[in-house]
């Protein structure tokens, strides 16, 4: 009886999470294609990518593992790899948008063309998101994708990630990704 209580708790919160879900959507949608969109055009994002996209457009599928490999490594303590991405003028005005944004904006991430992040506002656990569909659908589609709402335990919040292309004139160029908090997402 004790399995199919537990079994039947966490298929109740899978489905009260995807409500949730779908509860923010049309918030979220409307940040992604107002606030977040702007974001994209700056010229520090584009440059920025223009410029990466250049040094990583060569790189084999062997080499992306072995660079995010190196950056898992290097999340315990840091190292070269983070260090030299979280110091770039990217980073820099990632990080100020999320010190600017009053608690919605849990992270902002910016990844290139390969799906490996080229700025960021803190550490984010892997370098290559390229395998995830939070870089595929927007990259893959041109279309805004909304993550699952999950609890993050560093911040204790209910938090929804969402991704939108990043375009110089019609070519994607790359994705942001934007975590919001959806306690402060109206408060804005």
């Amino acid at each position: 009886m004790k399995t199919v209580f537990l079994i039947a708790a966490g298929a109740y919160f899978a489905v009260s999470s995807a409500l949730s879900a779908n509860e923010f959507a049309e918030d979220l949608n409307r940040l992604a294609q107002s606030t977040i969109q702007g974001w994209t055009t700056e010229t520090v994002v584009i440059e920025t990518l223009r410029q990466q996209n250049n040094e990583t457009a060569q790189l084999s599928e062997d080499d992306i593992l072995a660079l995010d490999a190196k950056w898992r490594a290097e999340t315990a303590s840091g190292g070269p790899l983070i260090n030299s991405l979280l110091a770039n003028d990217l980073s820099s005005y990632l990080k100020t948008l999320v010190a600017e944004g009053q608690l919605v904006y849990s992270e902002i991430f910016i990844t290139d063309a390969r799906g490996l992040n080229a700025g960021q506002s803190g550490v984010t656990s892997d370098y290559w998101q390229g395998d995830e569909s939070k870089w595929q659908v927007p990259f893959g589609t041109g279309a805004v994708h909304i993550g699952e709402v999950e609890f993050d335990e560093s911040t204790q919040t209910y938090q929804c990630q969402v991704s939108l292309p990043i375009k110089e004139g019609s070519q994607l160029i790359g994705v942001i990704t934007v975590g919001v908090d959806l306690e402060h997402l109206n408060a804005n």
